[in-house]
């Protein structure tokens, strides 16, 4: 699914998103990974939701975005209650939805300069 215009030169936006990758500019990438508007984080550990850790979270907690927007694969897969807590004490927002449509979200909230991190669950 084709996102943006070749031309968008908005941060780094999510350019396509098919069933287990994203295109970010002229890269294609096919393993999980964390994206903000000033850097790409390739090779974030978790495969699945049940993969994510407290430690996992830490990676994204560490850029102080406003909100955290995690894709869960192909279908919507919460965290544990537990993991959710644990993001929300510390006062940054989290929204939980399937991998497209956190990259369409993040693509939204770049075009609007907010604070954003996606932990984008690839293959």
């Amino acid at each position: 699914m084709h996102f943006v215009a070749d031309n968008c030169n908005n941060g780094l936006a999510i350019r396509a998103c098919d069933t287990g990758q994203v295109t970010i500019g002229p890269q294609n990438y096919q393993r999980s990974l964390i994206l903000t508007p000033e850097r790409i984080i390739p090779d974030w550990r978790p495969r699945q939701v049940a993969d994510i850790t407290e430690q996992d979270l830490d990676s994204l907690l560490s850029l102080q975005a406003e909100i955290i927007l995690l894709g869960t694969g192909t279908g919507l897969c919460f965290p544990s209650a537990q993991l959710t807590a644990y993001v929300l004490a510390t006062g940054t927002g989290l929204e939980v939805m399937d991998t497209t449509a956190a990259c369409r979200t993040y693509n939204i909230l770049l075009s609007e300069n907010r604070s954003v991190a996606a932990a984008l669950i690839l293959g």
